[in-house]
């Protein structure tokens, strides 16, 4: 049997400034983790129905999320409705 190296979870990187998920849409595969590292005053989350439900504090502080599925997560802030983004696991 052969077998290649371990393949590394990699770690996608989202900020969220005035109001604005950056990048909107990013893709992932299971196993990676998503950080969101916040430049506003206020807490956000990012909040998936189904999926996921991360709070993400204030003033340049940084959430975490380990993907454990695959599919296509539409998510948003529940704190401010029409902050919105998609993550796509494979």
């Amino acid at each position: 049997m052969l077998a290649g190296p371990p393949v590394r979870a990699e770690t996608i990187r989202v900020t969220i400034e005035k109001l604005v998920f950056s990048p909107a849409e990013i893709s992932a595969a299971v196993g990676d983790v998503i950080e969101w590292q916040n430049k506003d005053v206020m807490a956000h989350t990012a909040t998936a129905k189904d999926g996921f439900d991360v709070v993400i504090p204030p003033q340049k502080k940084a959430a975490t999320l380990t993907v454990t599925r695959a599919g296509t997560f539409d998510y948003y802030c529940r704190f401010h409705p029409n902050m919105k983004a998609r993550l796509q696991v494979r």
